[in-house]
């Protein structure tokens, strides 16, 4: 199973895609999409998607995860936060890909066994859990790899809820 993590954001979009095989789990890609201050909104909303869609188009994810939006004290960035993740599941649904959403807290516990652990702890994680070389780089990218993994980690639990709900409509 591949999953695309996205660690939503305008100015500075963290993504990973990360397969599974059996009970191992491997990195494929990640970095982030950076789009400039002084371009428009919508300019920089249409960068972010299209590059979503090449991702979806050049690794075929099964699913995609995305962390939900922390908002802080400034209204201003959440809600630029909020279109990022808008154009970033519309991406989604144009490819068919279905999504899902984890709270930072939940990443956090389910890569670090503790849903207040710093982005430093985190990034160790996923480096350990996808035996890289090296630490990933920048935050971004690395908090997209442990959404991904998140997602790996919850999505047998998910699938197993899924097919007993299934069997109980019937």
């Amino acid at each position: 199973m591949i999953v695309l993590g996205i660690d939503p954001g305008l100015a500075n979009a963290g993504y990973g895609v990360v397969a599974r095989c059996g009970r191992r789990m491997a990195a494929l890609d990640g970095g982030v999409i950076d789009t400039p201050a002084g371009a428009s909104l919508e300019s920089r909303l249409a960068s972010v998607h299209g590059r979503v869609l090449e991702l979806i188009d050049e690794h075929r994810p099964a699913a995609m995860a995305l962390e939900q939006l922390y908002f802080g004290q400034n209204v201003q960035t959440a809600f630029a936060v909020g279109h990022a993740r808008g154009v970033t599941m519309l991406a989604a649904g144009e490819r068919g890909v279905p999504c899902f959403s984890y709270t930072p807290q939940r990443v956090k516990s389910s890569v670090c066994g503790n849903g207040r652990a710093d982005k430093a702890q985190v990034a160790r994680m996923v480096q350990t859990l996808l035996s890289l070389s090296e630490l990933p780089t920048p935050d971004h990218a690395s908090d997209a790899l442990a959404v991904a993994l998140c997602h790996l980690n919850a999505a047998p639990l998910a699938h197993a809820v899924a097919a007993a709900e299934a069997v109980g409509a019937r």
